[in-house]
């Protein structure tokens, strides 16, 4: 899901594997470290958005990696001696993964889990989901982007009135993944942080989906927006699809509150750092952000290969919107009543693997991906 971006077999990820894999294959990372994982939070700190993020901690998934912001975020408030600040502020809309705190935030009303655990779950804020699109995403609605957008004043007011009780808020920066596919403009982030900062609130940013590139010119979603979160989550593209491995980032003032009133952040994932995991993350990272291969100039390519490989689609009677933003194409259907295994079926008789969902056909190429092969893509899913 949406991880591998650099293609299949690549090998420079493979030989970092192999080489690792004859060094050492694991070691606990409690009370020891080694080289792969110390290279590997070294080059995250250097190009993590927001200057003031210094401390990284390595976890197993994207989900797990949420699961450590928010306890960093209730620690951090525990610290502090404000105990009663233990609630947080999400957006509908949004999906921050499979474990109970992070279901705990994604969109209790139609989200997928919220039919499942709604009595189980912690209750937080939700915010409404973001209106203005980001500039020229839509395909169909191109002058939507600048629309009076009432959501930012809705999360504005819910983080003033309880700024008391909320240690954080935690969203989905410019693109929010599963809950939608959907694209907002930034300056809905550059408002939102100033509320954060205004009322002392946390500003926790998912880059777990659009991290390493994914939404073009920049290497993570918040940077559209100048945006200096205080804890940022990453996963699916960190180790190039190869191995699972996510990363909760934070900065010192965040990370570094063992006192009287908190212990040391409680958390110790048995694989936490694994070597092979680390060496083959490392490995993607140089590969990704080496000169020779050019990432912005790759995704903007495919930014413009969507674009008009999917316009056709505009013109269906089925479709409600098209959307392109970096290296992320959606479709979005009339209905969500649509027969997802004749789309499936359709496509690979095209030689062709994606998975829709709800109203959603959406596509997230790899980065080594060719014209040809781009073409491909886009036709087949508009014959889909």
């Amino acid at each position: 899901w949406w991880a591998a971006v650099h293609g299949y077999n690549h090998p420079v990820l493979n030989t970092a594997v192999k080489e690792q894999l004859d060094n050492c294959a694991h070691v606990m990372f409690g009370g020891l470290t080694h080289r792969p994982a110390v290279a590997l939070c070294e080059a995250l700190v250097h190009i993590a958005p927001g200057k003031d993020i210094s401390r990284v901690f390595l976890c197993d998934s994207g989900s797990v990696s949420v699961e450590v912001g928010i306890k960093l975020a209730l620690q951090y408030w525990q610290a502090q001696g404000l105990r009663k600040k233990t609630k947080l502020i999400a957006l509908r809309g949004g999906y921050h993964g499979d474990t109970f705190g992070a279901m705990a935030v994604c969109d209790p009303v139609n989200g997928m889990h919220a039919q499942l655990f709604p009595d189980a779950l912690p209750q937080h804020l939700f915010a409404s989901r973001p209106q203005s699109r980001f500039e020229n995403s839509s395909l169909m609605h191109p002058l939507s982007t600048k629309t009076k957008d009432e959501s930012i004043v809705v999360l504005e007011n819910l983080i003033a009135e309880h700024a008391s009780e909320v240690a954080a808020l935690i969203l989905e920066p410019i693109v929010q993944g599963a809950g939608g596919m959907w694209f907002y403009d930034p300056e809905i982030l550059r408002r939102a942080q100033t509320a954060c900062r205004e009322h002392d609130i946390l500003l926790i940013a998912d880059e777990i989906a659009t991290g390493f590139g994914r939404t073009g010119k920049y290497l993570f979603a918040s940077q559209h927006a100048d945006l200096e979160p205080d804890i940022v989550c990453i996963g699916k593209a960190l180790t190039g699809g190869y191995l699972s491995m996510a990363a909760c980032l934070a900065t010192d003032r965040v990370a570094l509150t063992d006192n009287d009133h908190a212990p040391p952040l409680m958390h110790g994932p048995t694989f936490m750092a694994n070597p092979l995991c680390s060496a083959v993350a490392a490995a993607s990272l140089d590969l990704l952000t080496s000169p020779d291969y050019d990432w912005v100039t790759r995704v903007a390519s495919i930014e413009e290969g969507l674009r008009s490989g999917l316009a056709p689609c505009t013109e269906h009677p089925a479709v409600a919107d098209v959307r392109v933003l970096g290296g992320i194409g959606v479709i979005q259907l009339k209905s969500a009543h649509h027969d997802h295994n004749r789309i499936a079926h359709s496509l690979i008789r095209r030689g062709v693997w994606l998975r829709s969902f709800r109203d959603l056909i959406y596509t997230m190429p790899p980065f080594i991906i060719d014209q040809d092969d781009l073409n491909h893509l886009t036709s087949a899913i508009c014959s889909a």
